[in-house]
């Protein structure tokens, strides 16, 4: 890694210090400090003496990570009854959920379509503080609810790609979500979509009976990159990776062989213990992690993206591949490898986290409860350098050092 020659004219404006860090990008895991400077990442190095930053915070005993990516979320958030993740209640505001979790970058999967997405670009991409990324939904109306999601007619690849291509970096890929019924056309106008804008694409299959076959979907229809999410689903209408004997279905590893990307999306219903514990038994790691972020699973069992990464570490996936499934994996697969990673140039996006030791419950979608002894739990937000978060005050002076306020004396 190439280090700054010059400490710039008064000082780093941050200097972060003696903290565990973890950038998967730069192959680091270890004691490293970090000095940021006009919103970016100045230097990496072992030892940046304090004396060369107008503030120096003190990270001792904690982890420090690029800031995490939520790569399945809903924040298409509004007041328009009956519209579900698509400019209504079900959705959420991103600043007030992602910070205080040390989510920099969100990926809102799908709630608006090509017909949608100029109001949800005005409305939360441009207004939030937090960096709000869109996949495309194959739906012109985007995700506002079963009667909307299965109207093919509304399915046009050629528009979604046009929208798309006004957008770079910001629409990154194309979304199709909770189609019911044993027809793959859908799948194919999504995938088409895919093709004309050169993006990956999103699968969320719904419901059918018999279900589709993940077979087909994985070996036949999608294309390396191209991502399922729910990987470790359990749900009616739907195949499971896992099937009745606990074990992993072996067109599941050509799947992976070919490049198709595995996401977990855990939310409301979409994360299960009984599949996700023996498939990680058997080798089968996530790509990427996510929450699927909504009000029908942030105060069950997802409850937000360190609770589902915290999961993986109790479930005894390695903690820096854990950390990799939320920075530098979805930051590839999404084609945004400026983000996810600390290399010196980088954007400032950057989380400090506890691992803390204790017990501890998580509970899966369906109810269902592992204990565990690790849980994360964020210290501070970085965004483009800037404190967005800072739990027990890492970045604040003690009150006595504050600068007075004036008495007024009536």
């Amino acid at each position: 890694m190439t280090l700054a020659k010059h400490v710039p004219e008064g000082g780093y404006d941050l200097l972060i210090k003696g903290g565990q860090l973890i950038d998967a990008k730069n192959g680091i895991y270890g004691k490293m400090d970090v000095a940021i400077h006009a919103g970016k990442v100045a230097r990496v190095a072992v030892d940046i003496p304090a004396k060369d930053a107008k503030q120096v915070v003190d990270a001792a005993g904690l982890l420090v990570s690029p800031g995490l990516i939520d790569m399945h979320a809903h924040h298409f958030f509004g007041t328009d009854p009956d519209t579900y993740l698509c400019n209504g209640a079900w959705a959420l505001p991103p600043d007030g959920f992602t910070f205080r979790s040390g989510v920099t970058t969100v990926l809102d999967t799908g709630g608006a379509g090509w017909r949608s997405f100029e109001q949800f670009k005005k409305q939360t991409i441009d207004t939030a503080a937090t960096r709000v990324l869109s996949l495309l939904n194959i739906v012109g109306a985007g995700m506002k609810g079963d009667a909307y999601e299965q109207d093919k007619g509304d399915m046009d690849p050629g528009k979604t790609a046009e929208v798309a291509a006004h957008y770079p970096g910001v629409i990154v890929g194309v979304k199709l979500a909770h189609f019911l019924g044993a027809d793959w056309q859908p799948t194919a106008l999504t995938v088409a979509a895919g093709e004309l804008s050169g993006l990956p694409v999103m699968i969320d299959f719904g419901r059918s009976e018999p279900p589709l076959s993940l077979e087909t979907l994985f070996l036949e229809k999608l294309r390396p990159g191209d991502i399922y999410t729910h990987c470790y689903a359990n749900v009616s209408g739907r195949e499971a990776l896992v099937d009745h004997r606990g074990r992993l279905r072996p067109f599941v590893s050509k799947a992976r062989e070919k490049g198709i990307w595995f996401d977990v999306g855990h939310g409301q219903a979409s994360f299960d213990f009984a599949q996700a514990v023996p498939a990680l038994a058997q080798g089968f790691q996530p790509d990427s992690i996510s929450s699927d972020l909504h009000t029908g699973c942030m105060n069950g069992g997802m409850k937000d993206l360190l609770n589902v990464l915290s999961k993986f570490i109790n479930l005894g996936m390695p903690l820096p591949k854990v950390l990799q499934a939320a920075t530098w994996n979805p930051a590839r697969c999404l084609g945004r490898p400026d983000l996810g990673q600390l290399s010196e140039g980088a954007v400032a996006d950057i989380a400090l986290l506890k691992l803390r030791e204790g017990r501890f419950g998580f509970v899966d979608a369906s109810g269902k409860k592992i204990d565990g002894n690790l849980k994360l739990e964020c210290e501070l937000t970085l965004r483009e350098g800037k404190v967005v978060y800072d739990l027990n005050g890492l970045t604040a002076l003690p009150w006595k050092q504050a600068r007075p306020l004036h008495t007024v004396v009536n």
